[in-house]
């Protein structure tokens, strides 16, 4: 599961408001398109989210999963907010990251997801998936913080 796929944009906002958008997982459904249900299972006692439960529709992607969150940002809302697979139905693996770098006025975001599927799947429907789920994510997280 080498492959990955990444992409970037702008976000007309500093990084700690791009941040709590991130954090905030509760909200994902009235933002996130493909995310139709969230549930924070566990949290660290820092407030940060551990482990969060989600039920995805992506077209060809539906399933319900739970991700294994770590938080890698200082105080300003730079860093890595990276997640692994815990469990799911139908994923193998679903590991990420949003990274937050200032830039200007607002923060560059860099999307990583690597996905693996337990149902055969060529690889260039797999990658066009992935791709999907990054551009609509970056997307609607600059509208909801820019909001």
């Amino acid at each position: 599961m080498a492959d990955r796929t990444e992409s970037s944009i702008v976000i007309d906002a500093p990084p700690g408001e791009v941040l709590d958008v991130i954090a905030d997982f509760e909200a994902y459904p009235e933002w996130a398109g493909e995310v139709k249900d969230v549930a924070v299972l566990a949290e660290e006692g820092d407030g940060w989210a551990d482990q969060v439960q989600f039920t995805l529709d992506a077209g060809a992607i539906k399933d319900t999963y739970v991700l294994d969150y770590e938080w890698d940002v200082v105080e300003d809302g730079t860093g890595v907010v990276s997640w692994s697979l815990v469990s799911a139905q139908v994923l193998k693996a679903m590991n990420g990251s949003y990274t937050l770098v200032s830039d200007g006025d607002g923060t560059k975001v860099t999307y990583r997801l690597a996905v693996d599927v337990k149902i055969p799947m060529i690889g260039l429907l797999k990658r066009k998936a992935e791709k999907v789920i990054v551009d609509t994510a970056l997307k609607e997280l600059k509208k909801r913080v820019e909001a």
